[in-house]
């Protein structure tokens, strides 16, 4: 966990990577000083992968996410990646379109959100606006992108790459995880195209790996990773039959593009009743390996001494522990975090959580006897 890694060329000082989590504290896309300090104050992890980053104003799911597709969002990143360079940390950006886990609020003009295919995510919520007032809403019911749009979609990916490697990252991540955009267009029941990019498994994988390599071709394949969630069922995505062969033919597939890592994402049934899946997938793809989700310390080390993962993904405790890896190496308590401030404006429950020896001696007994 503690030893350095070579990520294709991309030098880590350790094996822990902060997982992207949302935390809406961006208007108009726009990265602050701020936004900078929150990051900063976690680089000494290996890799920080940052929140979802919208590609375009089409690809928009909630409210006060950032974005990469203009200028001034490029130039605003800029603090972001040279306050964790400063403290010897690498960063990727992930690139993040939602497809139809989007509300019309959200998109230009309240058009319709689009998707593979017009099928609606039922009981599944953005943060948007809805009769003025601003919140959780339903989802709205997407169109289907017609054939010529979905090149648009992909030159979307292709600047916000260039713009991410302008803005200083060291690489960036697909978001094709979690029911968005590039998930949609693998799920056979989200995907009922009659097009080539619908059908069979090489049709309906058609899309994120055209993505792949038109944003290799811009960036280079060493500094592209991607996210996926195999059976994972959040917005209402489904847990289909073909899910294995999907993802051992994507495996090859990303393996013969060289790419610098995937990321597994654990919705809760990886870990347990999965993992012979996760451990199958290592065979399948000869790159690095990514795993998030459910992670333990103990769990995370045990992975690694196995060489099931290369790199373990943290969300939650790295909100909360911005020296989490200090703290996992001294076997130090972790500090809770206030589920009521994970998402909004305030500084409070982004960069006011204290590092360990920050802590009075009174707090450090206290998280002693609750840990």
């Amino acid at each position: 966990m503690f030893e350095k890694f070579n990520l294709k060329g991309t030098e880590l000082s350790n094996r822990i990577v902060m997982a992207p989590m949302t935390r809406t504290r961006s208007k108009n896309g726009i990265m602050t000083e701020m936004n900078a300090l929150y990051y900063r104050q976690r680089a000494s992890v290996g890799l920080i992968i940052t929140e979802g980053t919208s590609i375009s104003d089409t690809s928009m799911g909630y409210l006060y996410v950032p974005g990469i597709y203009n200028a001034a969002q490029t130039e605003s990143w800029k603090q972001v990646t040279d306050a964790v360079h400063a403290d010897g940390g690498k960063i990727f950006t992930q690139l993040w379109h939602v497809g139809r886990v989007a509300h019309i609020s959200n998109q230009p003009n309240h058009f319709q959100p689009v998707a593979p295919s017009a099928l609606l995510a039922k009981d599944s919520t953005a943060w948007g606006i809805e009769d003025g007032v601003e919140g959780r809403v339903q989802v709205s019911t997407p169109r289907a992108l017609a054939h010529n749009e979905i090149a648009e979609v992909i030159a979307d990916y292709v600047k916000s790459a260039k713009n991410a490697m302008e803005a200083g990252f060291d690489g960036i991540e697909l978001h094709g995880a979690n029911g968005y955009l590039i998930d949609q267009f693998l799920n056979p029941d989200t995907n009922l195209r009659k097009d080539e990019y619908g059908g069979s498994i090489q049709n309906r994988a058609k899309f994120v790996l055209e993505v792949i390599d038109a944003v290799s071709a811009e960036i280079g394949a060493g500094k592209v990773g991607i996210r996926i969630s195999p059976y994972g069922t959040q917005h209402d995505m489904s847990v289909y039959k073909e899910i294995a062969e999907t993802f051992e033919y994507l495996a090859l597939e990303f393996s013969k593009r060289g790419i610098a890592y995937v990321h597994l994402h654990d919705q809760g049934t990886l870990l347990k009743d999965h993992y012979d899946f996760v451990k199958n997938f290592r065979t399948w793809f000869d790159g690095a390996l990514i795993f998030a989700g459910f992670l333990t310390k103990e769990k995370a080390m045990e992975m690694l001494a196995e060489n099931v993962i290369d790199l373990a993904a943290f969300g939650r405790p790295l909100i909360s522990n911005p020296d989490l890896p200090e703290r996992f190496a001294k076997d130090l308590p972790l500090s809770p975090g206030d589920r009521d401030r994970y998402y909004g404006f305030s500084a409070e429950g982004y960069i006011d959580y204290p590092r360990y020896e920050e802590l009075s001696e009174a707090d450090k007994k206290e998280l002693e006897e609750n840990n």
